[in-house]
């Protein structure tokens, strides 16, 4: 699922706003990673480390800060902060992330620079925060375009463990863009994508799961 080892820094989602990237291409989990322009400079998010991300930084600025957005996301957040001498800015309302941050952590209760944050998911099993700037919105986890997110025909999907309680509230952004943890984002009719997600999580779990089980156990 994960890949380790030595890493293929692939870019995804490159615009004027920021860029993104996956370290293990050929892994399934097909773990994104963001940066995003901000006046103070460059926001990372959920980063996962890569050969050459540092040169790819560099192209839109400083960096600014790291953020956890899940709570399972440490990743390599530390070790990209460490190097470039700034801290890891976590919610507020979320827990078990700093203790396993070696690195200062500054807790946000508003969002990062322009990027307004936002409570997605806040339960015992699952914390997730979205960042949203009023055009590019950043939600990593409740929705993602890698393979095992996707039921047959869908452009963007549900994670598999969210589809029986869909989250609704990421349909209210007016987005022109979309950035997720697990895949390439969405430039191009956003809203629709997401809406077509959420309205058919629950329709569409069983051929989701079927699908995924068959991919489990196929020859080859």
């Amino acid at each position: 699922m994960k890949g380790s080892g030595e890493t293929d820094l692939t870019e995804i989602d490159r615009s004027e706003d920021g860029v993104g990237w996956i370290a293990y291409p050929d892994e399934t989990m097909q773990r994104a990673s963001h940066a995003v322009v901000s006046a103070e400079g460059l926001w990372v998010i959920d980063p996962v480390d890569a050969a050459g991300l540092d040169d790819l930084l560099a192209e839109y600025g400083e960096v600014a800060g790291v953020v956890v957005l899940l709570d399972r996301h440490q990743r390599d957040a530390a070790a990209v902060a460490s190097r470039h001498d700034v801290p890891v800015s976590v919610p507020a309302w979320m827990s078990g992330v700093a203790e396993d941050l070696a690195v200062p952590v500054e807790r946000v209760e508003d969002g990062v620079g322009e990027y307004a944050l936002d409570r997605l998911v806040d339960n015992p099993f699952w914390q997730e925060a979205a960042l949203f700037d009023g055009e590019t919105l950043v939600v990593p986890e409740s929705l993602g375009t890698a393979s095992y997110f996707r039921a047959p025909g869908e452009r963007l999907g549900v994670h598999p463990m969210r589809r029986a309680l869909p989250p609704q509230s990421v349909t209210s952004y007016d987005a022109d863009r979309l950035r997720v943890g697990h895949g390439e984002g969405l430039a191009a009719d956003v809203r629709p994508a997401i809406r077509d997600a959420v309205d058919g999580a629950r329709r569409r779990m069983i051929p989701l799961y079927v699908d995924t089980i068959k991919g489990f156990v196929a020859p080859g």
